[in-house]
């Protein structure tokens, strides 16, 4: 397929967003950018969020990981479930009756400002590395199969990326992402569901024979029970329940599209409907990893795992279609994580750090200062990318996983202790908290697990036998959240004293 005509139609889907970008963003306010003026269906905001959930990283290492993995990343999907249901059943109630546009207003209201200004840095933090890492993944791969035949250099492309994401949301914010992320998971499922079906029938079988075939691989192994393993079956559950509660549930761009929905009823809807979309999906580019790997095999193709599916897609194996599938779906699962991004980074400045909405101005001040935000955010996003392209991994999605860990277990922690206590804390204390408890999360991971570490720093750190005398072979995974939470919440209890004020049950539960 000539980069030429795949260009051609990077352009084209470009051109078809500005147009929803502008029929969506007529008449728009700062209230239609932050929460949607709070009247967005529920079944687009559903649907949407699949694409902001999935993003490019799913896209292209989730099914990288079924060479090496198996199908163990259903584990963590399953963790998913039980964590959504407790966003829909004690978040969402919680951030409705209190009416928020920004949930880490909920930490003013409970701790005081330094809560509130703790829980917007870890997630200003935390969103800004995870959705760089998933845009330069993305930008990295349309580099080698588009940009670099066309003699265009990455840095060109990063920037006119990012400059034509500031095009469609500068004005609608939340508003216009609605539609424009309904059109992207649209294209990103027609997408996988079609290059499936593609590469099924180019092994000469049909699903069923796909899903034998398979099997007999050991593809299909869906839990694992060796506990030392960082992929260990309850180590994913846990792990993955508690990542769903922090990185949607306690996330300003996901919930910022959830209390953009008329009502609680409705917005519990939306997050159930959600769910078992999320379940189906995930499920499915599992098997896309499958197919691939088999398919690999039978043609001698060896390659880094997160190239495997842009690999084949676009090679001359398979005719142009399959390679303009594979693009559009892989701009469509790119583009839903990051203007969602970009758009909730400005309202949790805007509204946390700046205290936007209660400032004295004229709407056109706090709309001039809210322009400006976003358009810094976009900078600070072309910088970062530029830090991983000048870092070259592309072992993308452990990474997101392990960062995450680290950054939203302050939040997890800050959370639980709001609603699950009913004491006050010491608020010149609170950052202190917020920055040990990581920071010691950190340190027994790399204990656990100093391999990992050594990899991706490129030193020595010779732990390896202490590693192995505390931990005897026991490797920390997707439960470090958990762990970073418990620090952080142990924390806050020793800096906390029983409430002499009563506590509305509003504020706790």
């Amino acid at each position: 397929m000539s980069p030429a005509v795949l260009f051609a139609f990077v352009i084209g889907y470009f051109v078809l967003l500005l147009v929803v970008a502008w029929y969506t963003s007529r008449n728009s306010n700062n209230e239609s950018f932050f929460i949607g003026n709070r009247n967005s269906n529920w079944m687009l905001v559903a649907f949407g969020m699949i694409g902001t959930s999935l993003s490019g990283v799913t896209f292209v290492s989730v099914p990288g990981s079924v060479g090496t993995s198996n199908f163990y990343y259903y584990q963590i999907v399953l963790g998913y479930l039980l964590g959504y249901m407790v966003i829909a059943f004690v978040l969402l109630p919680l951030y409705y009756r209190m009416s928020l546009t920004s949930i880490y207003t909920y930490l003013e209201k409970r701790f005081g400002i330094n809560a509130h200004k703790a829980g917007a840095f870890f997630f200003i933090l935390s969103r800004t590395v995870g959705a760089t890492a998933r845009l330069y993944l993305v930008i990295s791969v349309l580099q080698i199969f588009i940009f670099n035949k066309l003699g265009i250099p990455f840095e060109a492309t990063a920037l006119v990326i990012l400059v034509l994401i500031l095009l469609y949301t500068f004005e609608g914010g939340v508003k216009t992402i609605i539609y424009t992320d309904t059109l992207q998971t649209t294209g990103m499922l027609v997408g996988l569901v079609a290059c499936i079906i593609v590469i099924v029938k180019a092994l000469g079988t049909d699903f069923g024979g796909a899903l034998s075939m398979m099997s007999d691989k050991g593809y299909t192994q869906i839990f694992n029970w060796d506990v030392k393993a960082p992929s260990y079956i309850w180590k994913h559950i846990v792990g993955g329940m508690f990542i769903a509660i922090a990185m949607t549930g306690l996330d300003q761009e996901m919930m910022q599209k959830n209390i953009s929905v008329k009502n609680l009823k409705d917005s519990q809807k939306n997050m159930m409907t959600f769910t078992t979309v999320l379940m189906i999906v995930n499920f499915l580019f599992l098997v896309l990893g499958g197919v691939l790997f088999l398919y690999a095999s039978t043609k001698g193709i060896s390659v880094p795992p997160d190239d495997l599916f842009p690999t084949i897609a676009l090679s001359d194996a398979f005719s142009g279609t399959i390679g303009i599938i594979f693009i559009i779906a892989l701009i469509s699962a790119l583009f839903p994580s990051v203007d969602g991004a970009i758009t909730s980074l400005t309202s949790c400045f805007c509204i946390d750090i700046l205290g936007l909405n209660k400032k004295e101005g004229t709407e056109k001040q706090k709309k001039n200062t809210r322009l400006k935000v976003h358009f810094t955010f976009a900078l600070v996003f072309f910088i970062m990318v530029l830090i991983f392209k000048w870092i070259n991994d592309k072992l993308i999605i452990d990474f997101i996983l392990k960062f995450a860990g680290i950054t939203y277990g302050p939040l997890l922690g800050l959370f639980a202790f709001g609603i699950l206590t009913k004491r006050k804390l010491k608020e010149d204390l609170i950052w202190a908290v917020c920055i040990i408890a990581p920071l010691l999360a950190l340190s027994v991971d790399m204990l656990s697990n100093p391999a990992w570490y050594e990899a991706k720093l490129h030193v020595k750190l010779g732990l390896q036998s202490i590693s192995e005398s505390i931990f005897n072979g026991y490797k920390i995974g997707n439960e470090l959240i958990l762990i970073n939470g418990i620090f952080t919440f142990l924390g806050l209890w020793m800096i906390s004293s029983k409430h002499s004020e009563k506590i509305t049950r509003l504020q706790v539960v």
